[in-house]
């Protein structure tokens, strides 16, 4: 068997990524080379001193994961509830520190979880089965009219040209709030599905823009706590890459959201929401 090497290691690298060596092998021969991976670091939540959870999760973004977790959540209602936030460093990870509005400390304390949670869980370390079940969503306004086809295959085509991390390392995932004629607003990614769709509820909150006016889109499947986080932020339609589970689908009839799944060029899935075939302007 022969053995070639490869490496260089010169190249700047951007945050999320680390370069690592790495054996590149077929049926007759094996190289040495390097390949870019993706970064993963626990980064802690603190709300008011209070130490609430631990994701792991590609370490950039991380204040807007910080407002956009705590929204998504329900430990705060809005942007106008968290007073400071910041970020800092360990050797062993990352730290979200935030302060927030007393009556969301007292929630806060009421659902606290210790955990050292999966890649981007939504649910890891809960203290009682039924906490993995959210409360029910009545319905508090009417369906919203779905984006048209020609707004979905833009949006799916540019979440593809706008994956950078995923591009390089194949192992994240990455999610856009995209305006109604399917153009990019905010993109996000990350080694957890979930992490990534905190990060754009934190930058849509930040920003103080309608999240009705647009939709988001998934590079993943859309199960119920991807559908319950986009609620609680007030996004009024969903649309996945993948797939939706049951559950999701349920959530989503019950409270008036459109999601759609199997979104590829030329066609997609319609779980809840009116055909859209007669508005293509395609």
């Amino acid at each position: 068997m022969m053995v070639t090497k490869a490496i260089s290691v010169t190249e700047s690298l951007p945050s999320g990524v680390r370069l690592a060596v790495i054996s590149r092998c077929s049926h007759s021969s094996r190289s040495e080379d390097s390949d870019y991976v993706a970064e993963e670091a626990a980064v802690a939540l603190v709300y008011n001193g209070i130490s609430y959870a631990v994701m792991m999760a590609t370490p950039q973004q991380l204040e807007a994961f910080g407002l956009g977790f705590s929204i998504s959540e329900g430990l705060i209602d809005s942007v106008a509830d968290l007073y400071d936030i910041s970020v800092q460093h360990h050797d062993t990870g990352y730290e979200i520190r935030m302060t927030v509005a007393s009556r969301c400390e007292t929630l806060i304390k009421q659902s606290r979880r210790r955990m050292a949670g999966r890649t981007g869980c939504g649910i890891c370390g809960q203290q009682a089965l039924a906490l993995a079940t959210p409360e029910a969503y009545a319905a508090t306004a009417s369906l919203k009219p779905l984006p048209n086809l020609a707004a979905l295959q833009r949006a799916i085509i540019k979440l593809d040209e706008n994956a950078p991390l995923r591009a390089l390392t194949g192992a994240l995932h990455g999610v856009a709030w995209c305006d109604n004629n399917g153009d990019i607003k905010y993109f996000c990614e990350d080694i957890g599905r979930h992490n990534a769709l905190d990060k754009v509820i934190g930058l849509v909150a930040k920003q103080g823009q309608n999240p009705a006016q647009g939709f988001v889109v998934l590079s993943s499947r859309a199960s119920y706590e991807m559908v319950v986080k986009s609620m609680r932020i007030g996004f009024t339609t969903v649309v996945a890459v993948s797939a939706a589970t049951a559950l999701a689908i349920d959530l989503a009839r019950q409270a008036n959201i459109n999601l759609l799944g199997f979104v590829r060029r030329g066609q997609h899935v319609v779980y809840h929401g009116l055909s859209n075939v007669e508005e293509s302007d395609e």
